[in-house]
């Protein structure tokens, strides 16, 4: 774990919130000068604290998207098995998020697809024919009210 002060920690804050700020701005806002919050800032990216900086789109704008959580059951444990399909899903750009999980599901899916009969041709091409998932369920979204990636800090 990185040494993170408390200047780190609101820096962090700030950006978690836009991260188009200026150094000028965050540093107002957390007490720092211009140059300092600027050196902060390239540090927690170069040390990886700050793993990414992206635009968050608005599905709506896009023409609509449908968010599914699938759940998946894998027929066959092993380490080879969970690697793969670690893999596999690396390379699909509507598997937003993937997590290894404990209890009776073995991976947890945020998709995001045009419609159903997109998540089809998915299925058909990642699930189905994967001999590795006994089954998969899935849930379908139907609003979503809060989003984000947003880590607490503990700071006000």
């Amino acid at each position: 774990m990185n040494d993170l002060d408390s200047f780190d920690l609101k820096i962090l804050n700030c950006m978690q919130e836009n991260s188009r700020q200026t150094a000028e701005a965050i540093g107002e806002q957390v007490g720092l000068s211009p140059a300092a919050t600027q050196r902060r800032i390239k540090k927690l990216r170069e040390d990886g604290t700050i793993k990414k900086e992206v635009a968050i789109l608005c599905p709506a704008a896009l023409g609509g998207r449908t968010t599914l959580i699938v759940q998946i059951i894998c027929s066959c444990g092993g380490e080879a098995t969970i690697e793969t399909f670690k893999q596999q899903m690396t390379k699909v750009p509507e598997v937003q998020q993937c997590y290894y999980v404990t209890g009776s599901t073995d991976f947890i899916l945020v998709m995001t697809v045009k419609d159903m009969k997109d998540f089809d041709r998915i299925t058909r091409k990642w699930f189905f024919s994967n001999p590795s998932i006994g089954r998969f369920e899935t849930i379908v979204a139907i609003d979503t009210f809060k989003e984000g990636f947003g880590i607490p800090l503990g700071i006000s």
